[in-house]
């Protein structure tokens, strides 16, 4: 006689067995709470025809519990019963079985448990192997593997055992298929094919393979064993793994280097053209133009280039408006389809600089650059008109503008002016950041878009400090994993951490060590010189800690949010705190610059929350974006709600990114409804003065469509204006942040 547990599994069972019924579980699972009309529309039931056929199903999951209602809201949302079985049916859809048996670092840079059956797969696939075949030497391969008794394995050797076994029987043909070229043959035919699938050139295929064969050799041969591990399962992410031995992060310039000395490479290559000091403005962006694409080779990540219209406004004297904007446009357009970089502009000149000397043309002091100040804001304005204009069809992305506010900003009556234009454009449909400098201990700061900064905090002075310098790497910590691994013990929780945290900070100086002892041999522009001085300090850059999941690692440890329960805000306070704590400390002992960061970086947030789903099931895993694509939150994202800001939300995510020495971001979002230029000024305004934000970007997505070339606010399925479907594309710069 079956047991009443029994019993209701198999009605649970049954209940699942009908595709509808779990597309309504799915439904309630992806969407929340949803009414009786909603899950009709989203099934896209007839609610005449098909009313009958719903309610009955609808109440088989109502008796199996695996459902049940909110009277208030009148809407339907799943059990604690109904989210076990969507994990478990995800797991099914999956594996059936849970494999046992030796882990394998596979080449997707992950650990998998060995399966035979997928060395058959790979034979048949790969090699166009018969399926007995396949199967024989696949089962052989498992032999000898469990034999020798090898408890870790690589992907790569797996092959080997392989390719021995191959030979032995004689299957040379087959062999020959399978030969690594730093990725199988049948890797870098489906990377080909996926390149060419995503319009991109052969650089892009060439760049790709080539990171694959460099990831695979930096976890190998560079790194110790526990860091590659940590980063091969998902606790820790390494930025730009590809390059980490080859190149920094990000570069912030001193344009008033080359301004004095032009571009020489001939000492490191003879065949290098040399480029003189500029004469005018057209020759001074020529030569801004080549240093950015030098640099490019030679930087992994993104250039900043602060005091932009400062720095050129000497060049931009006695020249009509006109031919300035003309000039300029061709430069924005140029960067826009070559380079990742930048552009700080001052709205005033700072105090700091108003003394310095000037360069002019011919590399001739001509005067102060407090001199200048007409002609760096006649700059700053033409450069917003520029983005402006390119931005009415499709939205320019690149370069990306930083707006530096400073006290005096709302004081000056051209710089409020410049200001009001900017939240004009903003209003329209340009993307701008903004960084909030009033706070004296901010005057000297200089970032990157994706909110890294750098302060004056090494030698006091910002001209050392803050250019010619940059971001050497950046480690993403798994903050939600550490929430998981703990079992809500706050101790085990901190010393997981701290674990972490000399994981990312030995890959850190792993880096250091690596482009130092490589000199001038894989970095002839960075490191060239004049007058004996160097160009890149490589000692000064920082060596960013990058915390992703902050917010769903709290919800998991203590189940509740940090912006609903104030033990919640401060147990996130204490995993700010602690990770500022051990990055001085550790700049400190190294003598180097170590920063906290709460900063972009997809990758690590969507690469982490797939991790996580997969080892500890969706259920229970805390992640944003839906259950195909999860991600973590890396950054501060606020929407206006009636043109207003959140302000208790915005004070308490502050005290958070105070904490971040290394840099943050705020992002305001700002949908599809429509806002004045007034009323986003008046925004920016209050997260100035009130210092609810210090690097902040309004955001808002924008569809654009290749056939009519029109672009609008929201993301649309279909095109207003000519009804296309597949000639849209979606601009959404925060998508997995």
């Amino acid at each position: 006689m079956p047991t009443p547990h029994r019993i209701r599994g198999v009605k649970v069972l049954k209940a699942v067995s009908s595709p509808l019924r779990l597309q309504i579980l799915n439904l309630l699972f992806d969407k929340g709470p949803l009414s009786y009309t909603q899950l009709m529309n989203s099934l896209k039931l007839n609610q005449s025809r098909d009313a009958g056929r719903f309610a009955y199903h609808l109440k088989f999951l109502l008796n199996t519990d695996l459902i049940e209602t909110d009277v208030e809201a009148r809407k339907y949302c799943l059990t604690e019963l109904g989210k076990m079985v969507i994990d478990v049916a995800d797991r099914v859809e999956k594996k059936a079985t849970k494999p046992k048996g030796l882990l394998v670092r596979t080449s997707r840079l992950a650990f998998e448990e060995f399966e035979v059956n997928r060395i058959a797969d790979s034979l048949i696939s790969e090699a166009k192997m018969p399926a007995d075949l396949a199967q024989k030497a696949a089962k052989e391969t498992e032999k000898r593997l469990l034999k020798s008794k090898i408890k870790y394995l690589t992907a790569p050797l797996v092959r080997e055992v392989v390719n021995a076994i191959l030979i032995e029987k004689g299957l040379e043909e087959y062999r020959h298929k399978l030969t690594r070229l730093g990725l199988p043959v049948h890797e870098v035919a489906a990377l080909i094919d996926t390149e060419n699938k995503a319009s991109r050139n052969h650089h892009s295929t060439l760049e790709s393979a080539g990171e694959a064969t460099l990831k695979e050799y930096t976890l190998l041969s560079v790194f110790p064993r526990d860091v590659a591990d940590a980063h091969l399962s998902g606790s820790i992410h390494i930025n730009a793994l590809g390059s980490w031995i080859l190149k920094p992060n990000e570069a912030m310039h001193d344009l008033r280097f080359f301004l004095r000395n032009g571009i020489n490479m001939e000492k490191t290559d003879a065949a290098k053209t040399s480029l003189p000091p500029p004469q005018n403005l057209e020759s001074v962006l020529s030569l801004v133009f080549n240093v950015l694409l030098d640099c490019n080779k030679e930087t992994s990540e993104a250039q900043t280039l602060d005091y932009f219209n400062v720095f050129l406004a000497p060049y931009a004297k006695g020249v009509e408006s006109s031919k300035i904007k003309q000039a300029l446009r061709l430069f924005i357009l140029d960067l826009s389809r070559h380079i990742n970089v930048s552009l700080g502009i001052e709205l005033t000149i700072p105090d700091f600089v108003t003394e310095k000397p000037a360069y002019g043309p011919s590399e001739k002091q001509v005067g102060k650059y407090g001199d200048f100040t007409e002609e760096s804001q006649l700059l700053a304005s033409l450069l917003l008109e520029i983005f402006l204009e390119e931005s009415m069809n499709k939205p320019l992305l690149d370069p990306r503008i930083i707006l530096k506010i400073r006290p005096e900003t709302f004081t000056d009556e051209r710089a409020k002016a410049i200001l009001a234009k900017a939240h004009r454009q903003i209003a329209e449909r340009t993307a701008l950041h903004f960084a909030n400098l009033c706070e004296r201990n901010h005057s000297f700061d200089v970032g990157s878009s994706s909110g890294v900064k750098l302060d004056a905090d090494l030698s006091k002075d910002w001209e050392v400090d803050t250019l010619r310098t940059g971001c050497l790497g950046s480690v993403a910590v798994n903050l939600p994993r550490i929430a998981y691994e703990c079992g809500k013990d706050k101790a085990k929780f901190f010393q997981l951490l701290r674990e972490r945290l000399e994981m990312a900070s030995r890959a850190l100086e792993i880096k250091y060590r690596e482009l130092k002892s490589h000199g001038k041999g894989l970095f002839p522009f960075l490191l060239q010189g004049a007058e004996g001085d160097q160009y890149f300090r490589f000692d000064h850059c920082s060596r960013s800690i990058n915390l992703v999941g902050l917010k769903e690692a709290v919800l998991a440890f203590s189940g509740k949010s940090i912006f609903e329960d104030e033990n919640s805000f401060k147990f996130a306070q204490e995993i700010v705190q602690d990770t500022t704590d051990f990055a001085r400390k550790t700049g400190r002992r190294h003598g180097r610059r170590s920063s906290v960061t709460m900063v972009t970086d997809s990758e690590a947030s969507e690469r982490m929350a797939q991790s996580d789903v997969e080892r500890y099931g969706v259920a229970k895993v805390r992640f944003s974006g839906t259950r195909e694509k999860p991600f973590y939150s890396t950054i501060s994202k606020f929407s206006l709600s009636e043109n207003a800001l959140p302000q208790q939300s915005l004070k308490l995510e502050q005290k958070l990114q105070t904490l971040c020495t290394g840099g943050n971001l705020t992002v305001i979002e700002l949908g599809t409804a429509e806002q004045t230029p007034e009323e986003l000024m008046s925004i920016t305004r209050q997260l100035i003065e009130s210092s609810l934000a210090e690097f902040f970007t309004y955001d808002r997505k924008f569809t654009y469509c290749t056939t009519c070339r029109k672009s609008w606010a929201g993301s649309l399925h279909k095109c207003p204006s000519c009804g296309a479907v597949g000639t849209l594309t979606c601009f959404d710069r925060f998508a997995l942040s």
